[in-house]
Formats: C-alpha cells, structure tokens, sequence
C-alpha cells in the first residue's frame, strides 16, 4: 500500500487543474478531503491513511481508490480497476463505545453498500466471508487507540464464538456496542472496554447478544 506522503503527491496532481495557477500544498489536499490542516499534520507524521475521505474523494471524481492506495494505471483515474467488492454499509448505525446505540440494524431498511479495494478483501477473511460481512460506524472513546470515533468497523455477523474472547459487536439492554469480551470461568461475560478510564462490566451471557466479531476498519481522523 501507498504511504501517506505517496498518496498526498497523487492527490496534489489531481487536483493542480482545480487550484492553478499557484503551487498546490498539503493545506490544499487537507482542504478537498475536508480534513483540518491540524489532523492533516498529524496523520501525516502517524502515516495514517484517511480511508473514509479518500473514499468520498475518489467517488466524487470517479477515480478507484485501489489506485490511489496501490499505485495502480493511470487509466484508474478514468475507469474502475477489473476487480473491486461491495458490502453492505449501514451508514446510520453507531456501535457505541461509549453510551449505546438505540438503532437495531435488522430494523434498517435502507442499505448503502460501500467499495472495499482487492487486497482489502483478505483483511476479512477473503471473498466467501463477504457475504457476511456489514460495516457500521464507531460513535464514543472506549476503545480508542484499538477504534476513535467515527471509524468505519467490518463485522463478520457469522462469527459469534466468544469462547476464545476477541472484539465483538452486541447488544445489550442498554444498546448497541463495540467491546472486547472475554468469557470467565463461571460463564459470565467480560465487558472490556480498552480505554483505561473505563471500568470493566461483568454481565451474564443471557443478557448479550453477540451480533458478530469486528475484523477490521477503515479510519476516521475526526
């Protein structure tokens, strides 16, 4: 995968057209990506790539986003490279980190789908997992640094044994979240949030629903 500073330099040729006739700068690629020159600095010295932006961008232009991440042909910037996936993406759903989420998804009846580039497929499992992947949106601090608000979270709604512990997504009475759990010798369940500040739920296994493990994200600066 590009670097960020790669991936800047590409954007900046994009966009020289749209700020011509003077030089084009980060303060520039910061502002089409609708980023704050502050975030933009940071995820530059981070190398933390804007997945949700660069999303937005490419789309706007028509450009494949596998171009802008794996240096693929110019001819991308026209046409879809050969071989990209879809999933579903319920972009009003956020699994709290924090405070839970009252939207049940299943009650959803809008879905958006959302590009995902080849080599990210492998990240989820490969290609016959993705029909039962769904990405949703991360909305509190409790997880942070593993998730930060807004992140784009994938979820494989077929992985539901927490026997050997992971992150999941569930829902408890108090809503929908993103947590580490962790099954205890008594068969309660851990409720671990991975923000030191937040304390650790303990909660009977018949009172979490495990709707599916996280296996991977896009990042947000926000």
């Amino acid at each position: 995968m590009n670097s960020f500073v790669d991936i800047v330099e590409e954007i900046k040729s994009i966009i020289s057209d749209e700020v011509a006739p003077k030089k084009v700068f980060d303060k520039d690629v910061a502002a089409v990506l609708g980023i704050s020159q502050m975030n933009f600095a940071t995820m530059k010295k981070r190398n933390k790539i804007p997945f949700n932006e660069l999303l937005d961008f490419c789309a706007k232009r028509s450009i494949s986003i596998n171009w802008l991440l794996y240096g693929q042909s110019p001819e991308s910037l026209i046409e879809a490279t050969n071989k990209f996936y879809m999933v579903k993406y319920f972009s009003d759903v956020n699994a709290s980190a924090g405070g839970g989420s009252d939207i049940d998804v299943e009650e959803i009846q809008e879905i958006e789908e959302i590009e995902i580039p080849e080599e990210f497929v492998f990240m989820l499992g490969g290609e016959r997992e993705l029909q039962n992947i769904e990405a949703i949106h991360v909305s509190g601090d409790s997880m942070e640094p593993t998730f930060s608000y807004h992140d784009i979270v994938f979820i494989n709604r077929a992985k539901t044994d927490i026997n050997r512990g992971g992150i999941f997504t569930i829902r408890t009475e108090a809503g929908l979240f993103i947590k580490r759990v962790q099954k205890r010798i008594d068969g309660k369940l851990d409720i671990i949030s991975d923000n030191s500040i937040y304390n650790t739920q303990t909660l009977d296994a018949s009172k979490v629903e495990v709707i599916g493990r996280v296996v991977s994200r896009f990042g947000s600066v926000d």
